[in-house]
């Protein structure tokens, strides 16, 4: 695997498959340049973290940053190359913001101010300067995969967005960056959200689908919750009964730390994957 730092020296093949990340790879980082790795053999991963999505310097300071482990499980899962950029590489004549629209600012938009808008402008810029052929993201950012999906139809159509499986430890927690920063009791008290994502899916009626989400949610003193909701994964509105592609978007914080899952409310489709 090769370790790029400078922007000058990323492949220029018409095949590559991309996986942009902020770093802190984990195993479901690794189950997208795998499943890249199917499409091609020019798999590029990208490790930055973007300033322009924290509305909370703190939480952007608190970030977790682990460069070397990064190589090691991006070469481990079948990365050909590994890329630092910096902003002088995504904004080589200055930054200029992308709305990420209406969509952008409700639910994990109404609760980060300029989140969005941050995601995709950051991404537009990985995708000018990479050029890739596919992309790869994973399912447990529904909204954010939802709004560059779009953005990416409107500003790079030849680029093929590929949504990945959610990836989840052993308790059913969903497996995110942040998660290092969760203790034992708080990573106990996160078992409530696949508890409740499941419960719901396996209600038959929408009400009671949210209805047991919400519940369960609550029933967890430790949890705060911000947002549940099942929304039409066509369209990112509220679902309606009638609605095909019904999801629950779960957010909220457990001892300061910010979690999000999702997860389609439609039992017949499986769409979690089990960490080792």
């Amino acid at each position: 695997m090769k370790v790029i730092r400078d922007a000058k020296e990323l492949p220029r093949a018409s095949d590559i498959a991309f996986v942009p990340t902020m770093g802190a790879l984990h195993a479901g980082h690794q189950s997208l340049i795998r499943r890249a790795r199917q499409l091609t053999e020019n798999v590029l991963v990208s490790a930055y973290i973007n300033p322009l999505q924290f509305e909370n310097k703190s939480d952007l300071a608190n970030y977790p940053k682990t460069p070397l482990n990064d190589e090691e499980l991006a070469s481990e899962a079948g990365a050909t190359y590994l890329w630092f950029p910096n902003e002088n590489d995504l904004y080589p004549t200055g930054i200029s913001e992308i709305s990420a629209g209406e969509i952008g600012q409700k639910f994990e938009g109404a609760s980060r101010t300029g989140h969005f808008n941050g995601v995709v402008t950051v991404v537009n810029a990985l995708f000018s300067a990479v050029q890739p052929r596919w992309a790869l993201f994973g399912e447990k950012d529904l909204q954010q995969l939802f709004l560059i999906k779009k953005m990416s139809e409107m500003l790079h159509p030849h680029i093929s967005i590929v949504a990945c499986e959610t990836v989840r430890d052993v308790d059913g927690l969903a497996l995110s960056s942040r998660n290092v920063r969760l203790n034992p009791s708080d990573r106990e008290a996160a078992a409530v959200i696949s508890r409740a994502l499941k419960s719901a899916q396996g209600e038959s009626e929408l009400s009671t689908k949210l209805q047991s989400l919400r519940e369960i949610l609550s029933s967890e003193k430790r949890f705060a919750l911000d947002y549940a909701e099942i929304v039409d994964g066509e369209t990112f509105e509220i679902a309606s009964e009638t609605t095909i592609d019904q999801r629950a978007i779960v957010a909220g914080w457990i001892n300061g730390v910010r979690l999000i899952d999702t997860m389609s409310m439609n039992s017949s489709r499986v769409n979690v994957l089990v960490s080792p």
